[in-house]
């Protein structure tokens, strides 16, 4: 009985090693901290990836991962275990505000200038991307004729080639999206609906981890960066923050989500309330 008590106890404490590694490994190159009691998420999402790479259990891809170089295998294990959830016009408001205070706003303000830059970081499958641009598509067409910029950026690999297809089954269309633009801007095609080019073509999505270089990117004059620090730890949103602030012009706008704040991290932004939205804008200096 002895015994078996260590042994089970040895393969506890390996199975933990092995999850401290894979929080390691998602921690280092995506800056998604993953909680030491969620082991069971590796259980449940590196599960159908350790079948298909044909090692016969999770323990079994683990270490496989742990002694050879960085590859597209650990990328694929990271993206298993990131959270994509999102959907068109997500949560309403923050797009409420850009159509009735924001973009009027830069427009009555930056006659001459011929570009506004707008920025969706972590874009995920390109919902929220896309719902800007339809949004100014129907209400901003002036604009629409390439006077915007608008940026969607992601750390996967996988979620951006799915992004620029534009193809979205029936529950993703049902999630925020009225009937009136889904007739207008995507067409049925079998069990999923594909955006039209016209769409497409007004986002450029990048491939870019946030804990790396933002050099490649232009000022902003809005920035999303909705429901992402939240799976960041203090420091890394400190960071990101920091960051954000030197890329945002003096009079642009920051878009976070319903439940994330500069307020305690970061001096550099003012709380703005535009509608029923909090944004943020650069601290003026004095």
């Amino acid at each position: 009985m002895v015994a078996l008590i260590h042994t089970l106890n040895l393969n506890r404490r390996k199975i933990c090693i092995d999850f401290d590694y894979i929080r390691k490994l998602v921690r280092q190159h995506s800056a998604v901290v993953l909680d030491a009691d969620k082991e069971y998420l590796a259980e449940l999402h590196l599960a159908p990836l350790a079948t298909t790479a044909g090692f016969n259990s999770i323990a079994d891809l683990i270490a496989h991962l742990q002694i050879q170089p960085f590859s597209t295998l650990h990328i694929q294990a990271i993206e298993a275990l990131i959270t994509n959830e999102t959907s068109f016009f997500r949560d309403f408001h923050p797009f409420e505000a850009l159509k009735n205070f924001v973009l009027p706003e830069m427009i009555q303000r930056q006659q001459g200038i011929p570009v506004l830059n707008i920025w969706c970081a972590a874009a995920s499958n390109g919902q929220e991307a896309y719902s800007i641009a339809m949004l100014i598509r129907e209400h901003f067409p002036l604009l629409a004729g390439g006077k915007v910029k608008l940026i969607a950026s992601d750390f996967s690999i996988k979620v951006l080639t799915r992004a620029r297809q534009g193809i979205y089954n029936d529950f993703e269309i049902s999630r925020g999206l009225s009937k009136s633009l889904r007739d207008r801007y995507f067409q049925k095609q079998g069990n999923e609906w594909l955006l039209n080019q016209e769409i497409r073509q007004m986002v450029e999505f990048r491939h870019l981890n946030l804990l790396e270089s933002w050099s490649a990117l232009p000022r902003m004059d809005i920035i999303f960066m909705r429901n992402v620090l939240l799976y960041f730890d203090t420091e890394t949103k400190n960071a990101i923050l920091t960051k954000v602030s030197r890329l945002l012009k003096s009079d642009g706008y920051l878009f976070m989500g319903g439940g994330e704040t500069t307020i305690n991290l970061i001096n550099s932004f003012v709380r703005v309330q535009l509608g029923k939205t909090i944004c943020y804008q650069p601290q003026k200096n004095s």
